[in-house]
């Protein structure tokens, strides 16, 4: 998914990374932490106009290449089973930025505590297995904008989630929750019509609640502290965890290599390099530069992307459903964004 927050850019596919989201200590973590404890001084970093041509240039590829992912796993999941898939990605994308730490840090730069492994592993189940996997099953059905406008309601649920948890929660975060759930039928209204698998739309609502449970738990759990170790301990859980699933949906047995279209492994190869690597970094680097509510509009513009991206190239319907529950889970988003801020 391309998690629409500023939780864990390991993935922000359903997402890929919520502005109300979670990530601690990883990107999903140290960010989340940043994000939930002290929001006021993060935003704080730097005025919008002071910002250079650098965090401009990083935050235009976080909403183009994580907008683009949703549209990448759409040609990927043509010919190449799904979790299957996705375990290449996420295990291929470990490996390059670990060895990528190791050789700008050293590999005891990898070094983290039983407790720390414990809980980044956890959370890269929950989002990238249960959250990001999801995603991928669903969009051999569900169109990748569509998927992508329903992952935009991550920040939703991870309100309810710390609500659940004990956090209060102001009226105008709840009125947003409720106009972005709103929205949230207006979407599955192609499911009940028959034109779009009612049971792909589902899958990707829950893979948006565990992607948000995932992202909650991210800044309760000692996590590795270097966000960048974070993710490669969730990448690693990821791959791990979807390989685990793909052979017990039988997916290697069937598994061709030489029946994979030349599109669907360029989509591969996408997803590593820029949607998990390229994005990834820029993401994190923007944490540290941008103000926390510029970083937050990625979750506005991703699914824009994925939209329009999925309208140009693969020619899918801009329904009335999809622009108006589109919007409306977004004015939810932006609604619960800004209170919180």
């Amino acid at each position: 998914m391309s998690a629409p927050s500023p939780q864990s850019p390991a993935d922000a596919d359903p997402g890929c990374p919520s502005p109300t989201g979670s990530r601690a200590g990883s990107p999903v973590s140290s960010r989340a932490a940043a994000a939930e404890a002290a929001p006021d001084a993060v935003g704080r970093a730097a005025p919008f106009g002071g910002l250079g041509a650098a965090v401009w240039a990083a935050l235009g590829i976080v909403y183009v290449v994580w907008g683009s992912t949703y549209l990448a796993i759409r040609v990927v999941v043509e010919t190449m089973p799904p979790l299957l898939s996705g375990a290449l990605r996420f295990g291929a994308a470990a490996l390059l930025l670990g060895a990528g730490l190791a050789v700008r840090k050293g590999w005891r730069a990898l070094r983290v505590t039983w407790r720390q492994f414990a809980s980044a592993f956890l959370v890269g189940v929950l989002l990238l297995v249960g959250g990001n996997g999801l995603v991928v099953l669903a969009e051999r059905t569900v169109p990748s904008g569509l998927a992508a406008l329903m992952v935009a309601s991550v920040p939703l649920w991870v309100v309810l989630l710390r609500r659940a948890f004990g956090t209060r929660t102001g009226g105008a975060t709840l009125a947003g929750v409720l106009l972005g759930l709103v929205g949230l039928v207006v979407l599955t209204a192609p499911g009940l019509t028959g034109q779009v698998g009612l049971s792909g739309l589902l899958l990707v609502v829950a893979a948006a609640v565990v992607w948000a449970l995932g992202s909650v738990l991210a800044g309760r759990l000692p996590m590795p502290a270097d966000p960048f170790v974070a993710s490669v301990y969730e990448m690693l859980a990821g791959a791990v965890g979807a390989l685990a699933l793909s052979f017990a949906r039988g997916e290697p047995g069937g598994f061709e290599p030489g029946a994979v279209s030349a599109g669907s492994w360029a989509g591969l190869v996408y997803l590593v390099l820029f949607g998990s690597i390229v994005a990834f970094t820029s993401y994190a680097w923007l944490l540290q530069r941008a103000p926390l509510p510029l970083v937050a509009t990625y979750a506005y513009v991703n699914p824009v992307v994925a939209v329009f991206l999925g309208w140009l190239f693969l020619s899918e319907a801009l329904t009335w459903p999809i622009i108006l529950g589109g919007g409306i889970v977004v004015g939810g988003v932006f609604l619960v964004a800004r209170s919180e801020r």
